[in-house]
């Protein structure tokens, strides 16, 4: 894949290391996600990222909204399993105190922090831990140079903020830089990354839609406009915003890449529309199938077909899969037939082939 346009973008920004994941250079696309726990609870907030580790999470962010999360904060970043990511508003001193504590990254939005000198203050701590910045923009911290700008569009302004942002950052003498600029709109978060990956081609993209919504709603939203740019070879690093579980953030993103030919950790699953030729209980096969490959972890294509004439012609391409029709369902691997068997007991015999061929 290293001659598709969907790399392209990605080989020239330069990597930065967060913990032990590349970001940028042409490493593979990382997924990060959020923990939805209050810091200062050292133990809930390990167990929320054990879980995201076992979703494939591979970098997480935690709040620090106070002081008080600090001591938290010491103990996840000293025993989680993932690098852990410092979100910082407002107050410059809990960006400084994080990268002493352990932080393998942080993100802050110098729009909030105030004055430049709390920023520089950030920047030069950062360098002496040894640890990369996200400079994260959105439409409520803006750079005040251009926020109130009638003569700019949104867009121009969260392109704008971000690339001031970033000279300011080198201008300190600092290159370890990841760069996001974020709306809940599909249309301005496509428009946005486009333009920052012509800007600015060497500083690694984290991408994501912002307030994308529930779990239905933001899976749309962050599928239309972060499948678009993985599909032109933008984005580094994503994290797909949901209200939900955070594990459900990772599920998507994972799917998301997989759809686009980037990355697999799961199986796929390929099933048809049901329609009036349909003889067998598809759509309830389907289900569960998709349930029970939720423990598998082997890229591999499942496929489960309507019909039994066509089923395995049409999803030739699967590893393997299921076709169905009055009480009976055909097994079949690479479009061809392996056994019939009754319809009670196909998903039960997929799973065991499953477990003969890919385990």
């Amino acid at each position: 894949m290293s001659e598709s346009p969907m790399r392209a973008a990605r080989e020239l920004t330069r990597p930065v290391s967060v913990g032990g994941v590349v970001v940028g250079g042409g490493a593979p696309v990382s997924v990060q996600s959020m923990c939805t726990t209050d810091t200062a609870d050292a133990a809930a907030t390990l167990e929320q990222i054990e879980g995201l580790a076992a979703a494939g999470c591979e970098i997480v962010r935690v709040a620090i909204p106070s002081a008080a999360a600090l001591d938290g904060f010491s103990e996840i970043c000293a025993r989680s399993p993932l690098p852990v990511v410092a979100d910082i508003h407002f107050d410059h001193t809990l960006a400084i105190e994080a990268c002493r504590r352990g932080a393998a990254a942080l993100r802050v939005n110098p729009g909030n922090i105030g004055e430049w000198a709390r920023v520089d203050a950030v920047i030069d701590e950062a360098g002496v831990a040894g640890i990369p910045i996200r400079i994260g923009v959105n439409a409520g911290s803006l750079d005040p140079a251009f926020a109130e700008r009638e003569d700019l569009t949104h867009v121009e302004k969260l392109v704008g903020s971000a690339t001031s942002f970033v000279e300011h950052f080198r201008e300190r003498g600092f290159a370890d830089i990841v760069l996001s600029a974020k709306a809940h709109g599909v249309p301005t978060t496509v428009e946005v990354n486009r333009a920052l990956s012509r800007e600015l081609p060497e500083v690694p993209l984290h991408i994501g839609v912002t307030e994308a919504g529930t779990l239905r709603q933001g899976t749309v939203k962050n599928a239309a406009a972060i499948g678009a740019l993985l599909m032109e070879g933008i984005g580094d690093t994503m994290r797909l915003s949901l209200t939900a579980d955070p594990v459900e953030e990772v599920n998507v993103a994972w799917d998301l890449l997989s759809a686009v030919g980037l990355r697999r950790l799961r199986p796929e699953l390929v099933s048809c529309p049901t329609c009036g030729r349909c003889q067998w209980d598809l759509m309830g096969v389907a289900a569960e199938v998709e349930r029970r490959l939720s423990g598998v972890r082997a890229p591999i294509t499942v496929a489960v077909m309507g019909c039994v004439v066509n089923g395995p012609g049409e999803a030739k391409g699967a590893d393997i899969g299921l076709a169905g029709g009055r009480g009976k369902a055909v097994l079949f691997a690479s479009g061809e037939k392996i056994r019939t068997v009754d319809e009670a007991d196909a998903v039960d015999e997929l799973f065991a082939e499953i477990e003969r061929r890919f385990a």
